[in-house]
């Protein structure tokens, strides 16, 4: 009897607890992240790393200590020199993963940079039509996932191109020409990625999360052609002057995107001045609490791009490391 009690007891107890909110695991995950995809490259050229005391250190590594949690890397076709290629992104996967860090792949779907201005198909796929561009597609993502897969590398994430504002592969997926052939290379893309990985989400991406006419515009676009993706991509650079501004106005996109589309949002794209941490530091904080605040708690995280890039590597002036290769204040956000 007395055990009986006892029992009893405890299971009214636990049937009293307070259930947890259901979402808790979605922030408790938020994605803190850095897309590295540079660093072989400036390895290669004898960039070095140190954490805050001065001490060498390798730069995944580095990153992972003041908060990192997920590596973003993009992929070329066929690139003119080794980097952002098939085996470039599967060498620095391996670190990640060897790291416990999470991975989100970024499909360029060219040989060399897509942005808003460009989407240059692949030198190898230059005179195809759309058929055939449907199937490179998909065959250039199963190819480079499959060969992840092989090495027990699973992304979280992957993005079917990059900051496309107007679509890829010009001319043929231009969506402002042709929106219906963009969204079906956006369905190409998403399929082979659900081939290979059926739980990764799939990402849809454009450059300035704060103009919501345009992510109207290019999503509408997409829905009424029956796209498939998973989650809405951002990217955020604002000045030192006008991020108070673009923060709120990019806060209010990512509750439209997620009321209007019912998809997830994330920044999968920020930078500021290396050379103003603390503001950048400022912008970073108040960036992630308010993608965190974002309805239904569909805000997944913030990456930053290419933090690790210091002393104007290539000309970028928008990392988050000093002079001396040593993290800035700006990456305590992460913490």
């Amino acid at each position: 009897m007395k055990h009986f009690i006892i029992f009893f007891s405890w299971l009214i107890f636990s049937t009293c607890i307070e259930k947890p909110d259901p979402y808790m695991s979605d922030i408790y995950v938020f994605a803190k992240g850095a897309d590295v995809s540079w660093l072989t490259e400036m390895e290669a050229n004898e960039k070095k790393f140190y954490n805050n005391a001065g001490a060498q250190t390798e730069g995944m590594a580095l990153l992972k200590s003041v908060g990192v949690n997920t590596i973003r890397l993009r992929v070329w076709v066929n690139p003119v020199n080794y980097w952002n290629s098939k085996q470039d992104v599967l060498a620095k996967a391996i670190r990640a993963k060897n790291l416990g860090l999470r991975i989100m792949i970024d499909f360029h779907y060219s040989d060399t940079w897509a942005d808003p201005g460009h989407q240059t198909k692949p030198a190898a796929w230059a005179t195809q039509g759309i058929n055939e561009l449907k199937s490179l597609l998909a065959l250039h993502t199963i190819d480079v996932l499959n060969t992840l897969k092989l090495y027990h590398i699973t992304p979280e994430w992957v993005q079917v191109g990059n900051e496309t504002n107007d679509g890829i592969l010009w001319p043929e997926g231009k969506a402002s020409i042709n929106m219906a052939n963009y969204a079906a290379l956006i369905n190409s893309g998403y399929d082979a990625v659900k081939s290979v990985f059926p739980n990764a989400k799939v990402i849809v991406h454009l450059s300035n999360g704060w103009d919501n006419a345009l992510f109207r515009w290019n999503f509408d676009g997409l829905q009424t052609y029956h796209a498939k993706f998973d989650v809405i991509g951002m990217s955020l650079y604002p000045l030192v002057t006008n991020w108070q501004q673009l923060n709120m106005q990019c806060l209010a996109n990512l509750n439209d995107m997620v009321d209007r589309y019912n998809k997830e949002v994330m920044i999968v794209e920020a930078g500021m001045a290396w050379d103003s941490p603390q503001a950048c530091k400022s912008f970073l904080e108040d960036l992630i609490n308010k993608t965190k605040s974002v309805a239904q708690y569909k805000g997944l995280g913030v990456l930053y791009w290419e933090p690790q890039a210091y002393a104007q590597w290539q000309g970028y002036t928008l990392g988050a490391f000093d002079s001396n290769g040593k993290p800035t204040v700006a990456l305590s956000a992460f913490q």
